[in-house]
């Protein structure tokens, strides 16, 4: 084989290396070592490991701060699944109504938190749930005669509040995903149904909500998936502490201050591990319920 005929060959993968090597330096390796991290002990930068095999997984679960840090993260999963999915349907179907006008204008309007940097929005809306001089209280509260409410100060509303900020930022870019699949559906059948005598409910039950099947897949998986992904948010608006009593601590809130700040690197390996087994769970488990297993 000639240096020509190597040179033509080599050419190709000269090219698409850069990726590899970035995903090998930037993704892969710190995905494989933070695995067999996790397997060890260790406190601070080049401190000795101790193999404790599967030790680090089970003091998360003796950990109080820890199961603080899962059930609030649980928490807002649910609330996105369960609160800001079904807000997002509810929109989208309002946006699809044929005789609304000014459509393209709502649906940019809505997108517009999304591409809004997190550090911003975390920062405007504590602004927004500032005791003394927040939007909240000053325009909603007082002039109703309600008492101002300690929003981040509070353990009972501070998740309250994160979720809030969270119908704010996801429920108009998840909208638009439902408009996707509503405009995909014939209209034709919805019409046919209603000449057979089918209410507008049932419609929705029977042909809208079946045929939305996979946008709702899609939605509610990548809902779990960033519920537990959630960083920027809770930790400007609340700080390492999680506010008070934990009341805002997120896993990847916990993560972050154990191997950042305890340099406990083994332990932070292993909620990092265990966050991606619970979002595998729960991925797949939703997955099975709406029906993405079964054949066609």
């Amino acid at each position: 084989m000639n240096w020509n005929t190597v040179r033509k060959k080599a050419i190709p993968y000269a090219f698409i290396s850069p990726f590899f090597i970035g995903f090998a330096i930037f993704w892969a390796y710190p995905v494989i070592h933070a695995l067999w991290l996790s397997f060890f002990k260790q406190v601070g930068i080049g401190a000795p490991k101790t193999f404790v095999f599967l030790g680090n997984y089970a003091d998360l679960w003796k950990d109080g701060r820890f199961l603080r840090s899962f059930f609030n993260t649980t928490y807002y999963a649910a609330a996105s699944v369960f609160i800001i999915v079904p807000l997002a349907l509810l929109l989208a179907l309002l946006l699809n109504l044929a005789f609304l006008k000014f459509k393209h204008f709502f649906r940019l309007f809505f997108f517009v938190p999304v591409i809004t940097s997190s550090v911003v929005v975390a920062i405007m809306f504590v602004l927004i749930f500032d005791q003394r001089y927040g939007l909240l209280n000053n325009v909603v509260f007082a002039p109703l005669g309600l008492p101002r409410l300690k929003w981040l100060l509070d353990p009972r509303l501070i998740m309250p509040s994160i979720i809030f900020l969270g119908i704010w930022r996801w429920t108009g870019i998840n909208a638009l995903y439902f408009i996707a699949g509503l405009q995909n559906i014939s209209k034709e059948l919805g019409e046919a149904a209603s000449i057979d005598g089918a209410s507008p409910f049932q419609v929705f039950r029977y042909i809208t909500l079946p045929m939305l099947r996979p946008v709702m897949l899609f939605v509610v998986v990548l809902a779990i998936i960033g519920s537990y992904n959630l960083f920027a948010e809770p930790y400007l608006l609340l700080g390492q502490g999680g506010g008070a009593s934990d009341a805002g601590l997120f896993m990847t809130v916990y993560l972050f201050i154990s191997g950042f700040r305890f340099l406990l690197f083994g332990f932070a390996s292993a909620i990092g591990y265990t966050m991606v087994v619970i979002v595998l769970i729960l991925s797949l488990l939703q997955l099975r319920l709406l029906g993405a297993f079964k054949e066609a």
